[in-house]
């Protein structure tokens, strides 16, 4: 993949793609160009500092790093690049992704990793704040941030004005359907 990116999203297994899904359904609405790989910080360290370097090479300014369990991956992928980490830790089948949280959040001094939440709200949200980094110094990509907060805002007013017209039960009854 030669193409420019803006961000890297590296995660630590291919059972984290339907998480990772969100971050990448929100670059594709913004129209933000970006790679994906599958490494591992344990397994291929050496292979995680070739896409780290990579992804610089091509562009990219910001990192989203998602992982589980120890969650070590976004402290590598920190440790390799200046540019921004921001680490998605991934729900485990014992601790509820809190040993992932506790990881990401827990980084040593002067290797900074911002950490979101546990699952697709947190992949969401990092590829939200990714979106507002690269907004800094680009106008077009700002202003389709703040059309987006608007859309929200609306589908949020839209539905207050339905759940009072139609009352909580009606409205419970068509959130089942």
């Amino acid at each position: 993949m030669d193409k420019k990116i803006e961000v890297s999203v590296i995660m630590g297994s291919d059972s984290d793609l339907p998480v990772v899904a969100e971050s990448l359904k929100i670059f594709d609405k913004f129209e933000l160009k970006y790679s994906i790989n599958i490494a591992s910080a344990h397994r291929t360290s050496k292979f995680v500092k070739e896409c780290v370097n990579s992804s610089i090479k091509k562009g990219a300014k910001v990192f989203i790093a998602v992982a589980g369990m120890s969650a070590a991956l976004p402290g590598v992928v920190a440790s390799e690049t200046t540019f921004p980490v921001i680490g998605v830790p991934i729900e485990g089948k014992t601790l509820a992704g809190m040993d992932a949280l506790f990881s990401i959040a827990q980084m040593p001094p002067s290797i900074p990793v911002a950490c979101v939440s546990i699952g697709k709200a947190g992949a969401k949200n990092a590829a939200i704040l990714a979106i507002e980094i690269l907004s800094i110094n680009n106008k077009n990509l700002l202003k389709k941030l703040i059309n987006y907060r608007m859309e929200m805002k609306e589908q949020i007013l839209n539905k207050d004005k339905k759940l009072n017209k139609i009352g909580y039960q009606r409205y419970l009854k068509e959130m089942n359907k």
